[in-house]
């Protein structure tokens, strides 16, 4: 039987937190701009970081919260050409590092854990499969999780806040935080996490 794959994590007490300005969004309608930018490079693709820190030895993820009640991973659209890992640690550092020339983080890319599949942009509903009736899904969206260090500095835009929460309150909980995130405890259960004290 092989051996559990090994997560460290570290108190959230060990991570500071700081805001930087919002990025500028477009205004154009949000499904007609992504239904343009299929049409013209194909199937959209996305990386997301799983982040984890413990309190009382209980595994957290760091979340963006949009708003008062949505919430998503940190992470975006990859680039035309751009791997995953590179694209992963460039949306990183664009949602959660200092404005350059800071120096950024260094983002330890560890193995995918998740896999959705997105038809269409009318609806937010995504598969962990890629449903037989559609031979051209719209979305890829894959989900890694990320090492952290034992410190790191954090800066967030202004418009989006960096939040902590346990998997107890993930974990079922599709209504609140969708079935990605959601699904999170099920994806990371045969991981060990090796929880480590100041």
């Amino acid at each position: 039987m092989a051996p559990s794959p090994v997560v460290r994590t570290y108190p959230l007490s060990s991570y500071s937190f700081d805001t930087k300005m919002e990025k500028h969004k477009s205004i154009i309608n949000p499904i007609t701009r992504l239904d343009s930018i299929y049409k013209t490079e194909g199937i959209r693709r996305i990386v997301e970081g799983i982040l984890l820190v413990h309190e009382h030895n209980h595994p957290y993820i760091l979340l963006l919260k949009v708003g008062t009640a949505f919430y998503k991973l940190p992470g975006g659209k990859l680039e035309a050409g751009e791997s995953e890992i590179n694209g992963l640690k460039r949306k990183l550092s664009s949602k959660l590092g200092p404005d350059p020339p800071s120096p950024q983080p260094d983002w330890q890319i560890g193995e995918c854990v998740g896999v959705w599949w997105r038809t269409n942009f009318e609806t937010s509903a995504v598969y962990p499969y890629c449903p037989p009736h559609r031979t051209k899904p719209r979305e890829c969206r894959k989900q890694f999780v990320v090492q952290l260090p034992e410190r790191e500095y954090f800066v967030v835009p202004k418009n989006l806040q960096l939040v902590s929460v346990p998997f107890y309150q993930l974990y079922d909980n599709a209504q609140k935080f969708g079935h990605v995130i959601a699904s999170i405890p099920e994806q990371l259960s045969r991981f060990q996490f090796n929880t480590i004290d100041e």
